[in-house]
């Protein structure tokens, strides 16, 4: 029997009347001769309802307890869509991570899945029970409550259908599909019909809320093709599946705003080797994910080692920092949180040239000032003030004419 994974977001569980529309999906799919295993995400903004709670007691509050509370949502919804699918005369099991055989790393907030034990979802499977596992969490190696990060359902979904070998794993979501930016920011902006993992990786990395980044990373590394479909409609939307080889007319895909990270800046630091391994060692051991690096041009032996991090990192990295600096000798710590990052993605950069300079030129023209700039094969980025946010986005969205299809693009480019 073929087996589907369909995972659904908060907004498509937000009331009953949604959470009985996603139970009607999975029931259609099972009366259609498949397994199903669903995925649920806490309800609408309840896992920010909890997080403010936490911090109206304690504005840092411990994150063994905060995974332990942040997992309560996804355990409302498996309750409740159990109980619509039992109202509609269908056998439903809901599983917690832990139950589910989710085992992961200790990294409260951030932990990465290391093994899925199957069995009891199989055994599950074979009683013809629909399975509802709680997503974006798991248990470490002291059965601890762990949670995965923001957007983490989509991780556990992409892992199950991994795990289990299952034959389409459908993610679902309030909007039709994977974009050319996001649609409430740039009207013009254009749905996809089907996306490389390295473009929506890029894409989901760097601002572009569709799906969360470890789960596309996951999907890739299993050769798992996904969609990212629409809770309230019919429509197939996306397909992320492997496109290498077949993008090469089209140089840009797609383009990302990220508002939530900031800069920090360790001022005057020693200008000599191992500095830079010992600050970002340091970053790394307390699981703080860096995204761009800028070192000044070196006066008197002193350079100022500038990073960026997401915001919600920022009370611990700049905690870091203050500590380095004052063991580096350096002049002190800088953050500006007024920051945003435009980024444009596509597989065909690989081999155009003149992308970059078209970008910068875009923003130029819009007298938007460049702060800091990082380069991959198949992304290129910028960090810019946060008021010019929504500006650059359209700017290099129009610059790069992704309004287009890609035959479009094609044609004009020939």
């Amino acid at each position: 029997m073929d087996l589907l994974v369909q995972k659904f977001g908060g907004s498509s569980l937000a009331t009953p009347q949604k959470v009985l529309s996603a139970a009607r999906r999975a029931i259609g799919e099972f009366e259609a001769g498949r397994s199903v295993v669903v995925v649920v995400s806490a309800q609408g903004d309840y896992t920010d309802r909890l997080i403010t709670m936490a911090r109206q007691i304690h504005p840092e509050p411990n994150p063994r307890e905060m995974d332990t509370l942040m997992a309560v949502g996804e355990q409302m919804s498996i309750a409740l869509m159990a109980i619509a699918i039992h109202s509609l005369g269908h056998g439903a099991v809901s599983l917690t991570g832990a139950q589910a055989g989710i085992r992961t790393d200790n990294v409260s907030s951030k932990a990465r899945i290391r093994t899925i034990d199957t069995s009891r979802l199989r055994r599950e499977l074979e009683r013809e029970q629909i399975v509802i596992v709680a997503g974006f969490q798991g248990v470490d190696v002291d059965d601890n409550i762990t949670t995965l990060g923001r957007g983490g359902s989509d991780t556990t979904a992409v892992a199950l259908a991994a795990a289990l070998g299952a034959e389409r794993c459908d993610i679902y979501t309030d909007v039709e599909g994977v974009y050319t930016a996001d649609p409430r920011l740039v009207p013009q902006a254009r749905w996809i019909p089907v996306i490389d993992y390295d473009e929506l990786l890029e894409l989901a990395s760097l601002g572009a809320r569709v799906m969360h980044s470890r789960a596309v990373e996951l999907a890739k590394r299993y050769g798992v093709p996904f969609r990212v479909r629409p809770s309230f409609s019919e429509s197939e939307g996306t397909l992320v599946t492997d496109l290498s080889g077949e993008m090469e007319q089209v140089d840009v895909r797609g383009a990302a705003l990220e508002t939530e990270e900031a800069k920090v800046t360790i001022r005057h630091v020693p200008d000599r080797p191992g500095v830079a391994a010992t600050i970002f060692s340091e970053i790394a051991a307390a699981s703080i994910n860096v995204d761009m690096i800028v070192q000044n041009v070196s006066e008197q032996n002193r350079a100022d080692v500038s990073f960026t991090v997401m915001q919600r990192d920022l009370p611990r990295a700049v905690q870091v920092a203050g500590r380095l600096a004052d063991e580096l000798n350096a002049a002190g710590v800088d953050v500006n949180e007024e920051i945003a990052k435009v980024s444009i993605v596509g597989t065909g950069m690989r081999s155009h040239a003149g992308v970059a300079e078209r970008m910068f030129r875009a923003l130029a023209d819009q007298k938007i000032n460049i702060l800091m700039i990082s380069t991959s094969e198949i992304k290129v980025s910028c960090v810019i003030e946060a008021p010019a946010g929504e500006r650059a986005l359209r700017a290099v969205h129009n610059a790069f004419e992704l309004e287009k299809n890609d035959t479009d693009t094609k044609d004009d480019n020939e």
